[in-house]
């Protein structure tokens, strides 16, 4: 088959959604498809509305070409040669190769593929948030969620909320995402972990990561003698406490072993989660994890069973939670083994399974 990706554009530091997208790359051109990533340098309607442009930041830290040529190597994830990788001006139909299938992975790039021909394809829409909440304008954003194009949810929560508009269950699909456990895995032994706590700093608001430092500070508070590590793409941020370290432009390999196998909790403080690779990645690197109940994270993270959870936008409540997993050795690490154990449910190889029935049965 030959299969288009359309995602919101390109980014010169670490995305998830974009990860995601590139991983199925990968794998589809492993199994003998014919996979082209095309990446806007704009968007027409995108940047209109207020909340859009916290999304715009990563992508003007680079210069892109004006005009459809192979996009730079990106350092920050492997893409298998095969794999054809655009930019081009706009996703309009001129700029977008014949296909048979066409995959939007953001709800602007959807306003676009709804209108294409039918030469570029099956049409495809990739469910990776809840974008009304952050990235766009909520009439807009449902109103391309119950477009006539086919729905692949990434998580539970994302197809039921589909439901809950009014799609059609025929036209949507819940496909997890996979975790590469050849990357992803345990290389330190989970009971003899330090009392580090590990976090993803991320500068979007409904990431949460102002009430992720608050709880840190809080736990804190009362146990002096833990350490905490907080990771990601921007510089130290100013709010951060000097007793929390911070790495950014971490390698694959520091952040599995260095974060993740170096800590014996992860936590997330997210408001809202499409699925959640970070605590996902985290769990099946050992790590007992504490996670607000943000929605996709439900498809791995089960309370009191793989996980503790706690509700979103409350730290103290979080805290309360990092603070029985510090007293508590025993709980953590039969919570940290039963995650990892529940995570190796999720790989690549199963969910390209269901992505390449979907479109074939699609597009057929």
């Amino acid at each position: 088959m030959k299969i288009t990706f359309i995602p919101h554009g390109y980014s010169p530091q670490p995305i998830g959604g974009l990860k995601v997208v590139y991983e199925y790359s990968n794998h589809l051109v492993a199994r003998g498809h014919q996979v082209t990533v095309v990446h806007p340098q704009h968007l027409g309607v995108y940047g209109s509305h207020p909340l859009n442009r916290a999304c715009l930041w990563l992508r003007n830290k680079t210069k892109q070409p004006a005009s459809p040529v192979p996009a730079p190597r990106l350092d920050w994830y492997p893409i298998d040669s095969r794999v054809t990788m655009l930019h081009v001006p706009e996703p309009t139909s001129s700029h977008v190769p014949d296909a048979d299938a066409v995959i939007a992975t953001f709800w602007a790039t959807a306003e676009y593929v709804v209108r294409y021909p039918p030469q570029k394809g099956g049409k495809f829409y990739f469910l990776q948030a809840f974008e009304q909440e952050w990235a766009g304008p909520k009439t807009r954003v449902e109103a391309v969620w119950k477009a006539p194009i086919a729905k692949i949810a990434v998580s539970r929560a994302l197809y039921e909320y589909g439901l809950t508009l009014g799609i059609p269950e025929n036209d949507i699909t819940y496909i997890p995402n996979g975790i590469d456990h050849t990357k992803y895995r345990v290389t330190r032994p989970i009971r003899s972990r330090n009392r580090r706590i590990a976090m993803l700093y991320h500068p979007l608001p409904n990431k949460g990561s102002i009430d992720g430092i608050k709880a840190l500070e809080l736990v804190h508070s009362t146990h002096h003698d833990i350490q905490a590590i907080l990771f990601g793409t921007p510089p130290r941020p100013t709010e951060l406490p000097n007793w929390i370290e911070y790495s950014c432009g971490l390698s694959l390999e520091e952040l599995v072993n260095r974060i993740y196998n170096g800590s014996s909790i992860y936590i997330c403080p997210s408001w809202t989660e499409g699925f959640g690779l970070p605590p996902a990645e985290a769990m099946a690197c050992g790590c007992a994890i504490a996670v607000t109940d943000s929605g996709g994270v439900r498809d791995f993270a089960d309370h009191g069973v793989t996980a503790l959870l706690s509700p979103p936008r409350d730290p103290m409540s979080l805290a309360k939670n990092i603070i029985h997993l510090l007293e508590d050795n025993d709980l953590r690490i039969r919570l940290a083994n039963a995650g990892h154990k529940r995570i190796q449910q999720f790989t690549w190889e199963r969910s390209t399974d269901l992505l390449e029935d979907q479109l074939k049965q699609r597009s057929g």
